[in-house]
């Protein structure tokens, strides 16, 4: 068993969902969680101080989850299906590890067969209204990519282990994985060019750089 992880926003898609999610809440919203997000990808300031910020601004319900995820599959990465479905050919099971929201992101998975989603999930009110995120998530925190990596590490014992994203939370994974590679498709990070093993533009490069 050979395991990839994906990176979802910016790397799958070139969106980030949390963004889209305060578009829709008007242009004051978005700006300032746009703001938290760069400055939590860019390793600016801690994710942990940024993701119930941005969720308390936003105060996003079911109806614009639904919104943002139907936005998330019609911009899918182009080669994003038929690279995820080359690379099972070739043994490796797909899984995706994102900050993103688990909601935002299944339709997604649904649409490229990915089963496994380390994410994190949402909760409603009953009138569908914003009432809360899971705060044990791992991806709500530095170093929760690594750590669940080396969680699955332990349980599966996988042959090999790459990570693809485009942001400092990936480039953690970095030291629990054999590779790690860069996607700079729709953003290119200095941190995270200047320190992955290789870096790519389209995930279609896989196939040919993990053969």
């Amino acid at each position: 068993m050979k395991i990839i992880f994906f990176d979802c926003d910016s790397t799958l898609t070139p969106l980030e969902g949390i963004d889209e999610l305060a578009r829709l809440q008007g242009d004051a919203v978005f700006k300032e969680v746009e703001d938290l997000t760069n400055a939590a990808m860019n390793g600016e300031v801690p994710i942990t101080e940024v993701f119930g910020r941005r969720l308390k601004i936003i105060q996003p319900g079911t109806d614009t989850v639904k919104k943002v995820a139907q936005l998330v599959l019609e911009t899918v990465e182009p080669t994003a299906k038929s690279t995820i479905e080359a690379l099972r050919e070739n043994g490796w099971t797909p899984m995706i590890i994102s900050g993103g929201l688990t909601q935002v992101i299944e339709p997604l998975a649904e649409f490229l067969d990915i089963n496994h989603i380390h994410a994190v999930d949402l909760s409603f009110n009953e009138d569908g209204s914003y009432a809360g995120f899971d705060t044990d998530a791992p991806p709500t925190r530095n170093g929760g990519k690594p750590e669940i990596v080396a969680s699955l590490r332990k349980q599966l014992q996988p042959e090999k282990v790459v990570m693809v994203g485009d942001g400092i939370s990936d480039l953690e994974v970095k030291s629990v994985a054999d590779q790690f590679i860069g996607f700079t498709r729709y953003v290119a990070r200095e941190k995270v060019v200047q320190e992955a093993d290789s870096c790519i533009t389209s995930l279609d490069q896989l196939v040919s750089l993990l053969d």
